[in-house]
């Protein structure tokens, strides 16, 4: 194993690319493996990420046997030499670009939505995949962005085939691939965790990359990774305040997740744009994630977060910032914990996401710290639970209920409404905090 996931792999890649920090560069992923990792290049570089779709056109009688490709734009390469070979006919080429380009703007719809695409005119491009076995989709999409107007053209990734990466050296103006092992069988075999990434992860990724850009243009400040030591651990986080933040607010993600969760990074991207704070941070080591015993010790998590808590307080930046807590399922218990735990806690307000608040027991009726609890409508069970906890809850609360949701809130404009609850509930407590404040 080379790398812990995909995310993981994208780091390693960025550090390649460091030197083009600056320059006029886009980034574009192939989907879906390849959008993680370029997510993680373009943060590095602050440049645009984007999908590049491309269709291959094979041979009516032989589809897999590719005579060429196309791409948004209008794009399509040719190899005229299998077109001759296959005594391919102006009408069959026809055809076959035709049903193609019905099915790649079928797919750019579902990855990208409304988005335009990234101009490439006159860039350097830098074209990401999480591996290359053969390297035909690779090849295909360099091709695509030359004939979109790209000066340049990098392909990088994380791990390939010796062949494989040979062979697209004549197809890219540079090649970046770290790690070429032999024998090499399959691009999973190289990951600890190489699981399928869903539509919903990639039009988050591109939601998020497309909100920090126009965050930047409006001075937002760059995530600061810092680490956090305590109890012989160290968790790592990024740390984001915006100018005249309001307050800051801690993530406390749910089971299988980490801060990286593109679901949580998408919320918190819309709270820098209402003037908030933001810290995405891991409250178990990687070791301690694979295994259940840690992942379901509320105790311990809430007991971390705390120490997170205490932390911000010691810290010159974030030391005279109201804080709340985002929690995502079990992240949601263990915030509604720490703060039940700890009743001088300084925690201004607490928003739960799919929370799992029943996980809390009986400490609900110590909370504090006015609640928000965003629940899914067509997320029965949980929502159920949240009704319970609600009726335990002694402080200022409120249950928001987004109609058709399911847990995760991957319908359209559920993370969005997610999101602006989030970021009023914040702000409303937060400014009582201040209001409050004695002059100084």
């Amino acid at each position: 194993m080379l790398f812990v996931d995909r995310a993981d792999a994208g780091r390693h890649l960025a550090r390649l690319v460091r030197h083009l920090h600056g320059t006029d560069v886009a980034v574009l992923g192939l989907p879906r493996g390849g959008v993680p990792v370029a997510f993680e290049v373009a943060r590095e570089l602050r440049a645009p990420l984007d999908v590049i779709v491309v269709r291959k056109l094979g041979v009516p009688f032989q589809p897999e046997y590719g005579f060429g490709a196309i791409g948004e734009g209008g794009v399509r390469i040719t190899d005229n030499s299998v077109v001759r070979q296959a005594r391919l006919t102006p009408q069959e080429i026809a055809e076959v670009e035709a049903r193609e380009r019905t099915r790649l703007g079928r797919r750019v719809s579902q990855l990208r939505g409304d988005r335009p695409a990234v101009p490439l005119a006159g860039r350097t491009v830098i074209v990401v995949d999480d591996g290359i076995a053969t390297g035909s989709t690779a090849r295909a999409a360099c091709l695509v962005a030359r004939a979109r107007g790209a000066r340049r053209v990098i392909l990088a990734v994380p791990v390939g085939s010796v062949e494989g990466v040979a062979s697209l050296r004549r197809d890219a103006d540079e090649v970046i691939c770290p790690h070429t092992p032999a024998p090499f069988f399959a691009i999973g075999e190289w990951y600890g965790d190489f699981s399928q990434v869903a539509d919903e992860e990639v039009s988050l990724l591109l939601n998020q990359a497309a909100g920090w850009l126009a965050g930047s243009r409006g001075g937002e400040a760059d995530p600061a990774e810092i680490r956090v030591d305590m109890a012989g651990v160290r968790l790592p986080g990024s740390l984001v305040i915006p100018d005249q933040a309001a307050g800051l607010v801690v993530f406390a993600h749910g089971s299988g997740s980490s801060r990286r969760s593109p679901r949580n990074q998408f919320v918190a991207t819309a709270l820098h744009r209402a003037g908030l704070g933001t810290l995405l941070i891991d409250l178990l080591t990687a070791d301690e994630e694979i295994s259940r015993a840690y992942v379901f010790n509320i105790a311990l998590l809430a007991a971390r977060l705390a120490g997170i808590t205490g932390w911000l307080g010691g810290q010159l930046a974030t030391a005279a910032l109201p804080v709340g807590y985002f929690g995502a399922s079990t992240g949601a218990a263990a915030a509604l914990w720490a703060a039940a735990a700890n009743p001088r806690l300084p925690v201004s307000a607490i928003v739960s996401r799919g929370g799992r608040p029943d996980l809390t027991g009986r400490r609900l009726t110590l909370v504090q710290a006015p609640t928000l609890l965003i629940v899914g409508g067509a997320d029965a069970v949980v929502l159920d639970l949240n009704r319970q906890a609600q009726a335990q809850l002694r402080c200022e609360n409120r249950l928001a209920v987004i109609p058709g949701a399911t847990h995760l809130f991957e319908e359209p404009g559920a993370l969005e409404q997610v999101a602006d609850l989030a970021a009023a509930w914040f702000t409303s407590h937060f400014a009582q905090v201040s209001d409050a404040a004695p002059a100084a």
